[in-house]
């Protein structure tokens, strides 16, 4: 994902080109997560714990974007996604233990749906140019990475709160951002912006699960 202050107007073929793939590659992936996901709460698999899954992630996404103008790149755009989705399922499979827990999931995938929906469409309709997020973005970044490694030492609710609701922002931020570089010429590579846009669900989705753990006693 590119973040320029300058973006020239590309032509509409181009635009409804790239969104066409972007939310149909997009779409696939979401599914194929869903399925690993399945897979991985059917067979009751243990989380791998935050290394390898730091480690897988960021090697699958280097390789993604190492490979975005190849077939290679799809391969590991669900190589990517369907290793996410095998994480996600013990992380599922935890709330799934604890009352109230399915209404959690489904809440928390309603409100995800509904956000990525709303900040997708208002950037499609208005055109108008969010280059000016990615400073934010930046921002934000750093400081949730401090947040997290603070929270290693300081086990404080708030704290964790900040860090779930920081994503949540972020996430819809980038949402917003990665749209309108597509609709205004910024970003034309399709596989980049389906996985910048995965990556973003994703962790909305996780980060307002995590609020509403926090809500429940168990």
């Amino acid at each position: 994902m590119r973040y320029t202050d300058a973006i020239s107007v590309p032509s509409s073929e181009v635009v409804n080109k790239t969104l066409r793939n972007t939310y149909g590659l997009l779409a696939l992936t979401l599914l194929f997560s869903a399925f690993t996901a399945g897979v991985s709460m059917a067979l009751n698999l243990p989380h791998p714990g935050i290394i390898i899954t730091l480690v897988g992630f960021y090697g699958l996404l280097f390789l993604t974007h190492k490979f975005q103008n190849s077939a290679i790149g799809l391969l590991c755009v669900f190589a990517l996604t369907g290793f996410m989705g095998l994480t996600l399922g013990p992380i599922l499979n935890a709330y799934l233990s604890i009352q109230g827990g399915a209404s959690m999931i489904m809440s928390a995938l309603g409100i995800t749906g509904l956000s990525f929906l709303g900040l997708s469409a208002y950037a499609l309709i208005s055109k108008k140019d969010f280059s000016f997020l990615g400073g934010f973005i930046t921002v934000g970044f750093f400081v949730l990475v401090f947040a997290i490694i603070a929270g290693f030492f300081i086990q404080m609710p708030a704290l964790q709160l900040f860090i779930s609701a920081g994503f949540a922002l972020f996430s819809g931020a980038v949402i917003l951002l990665q749209t309108s570089q597509i609709v205004r010429g910024g970003e034309t590579n399709y596989i980049t912006a389906a996985v910048t846009l995965y990556v973003s669900i994703y962790n909305m989705f996780l980060s307002i699960l995590s609020i509403m753990g926090m809500s429940s006693d168990d």
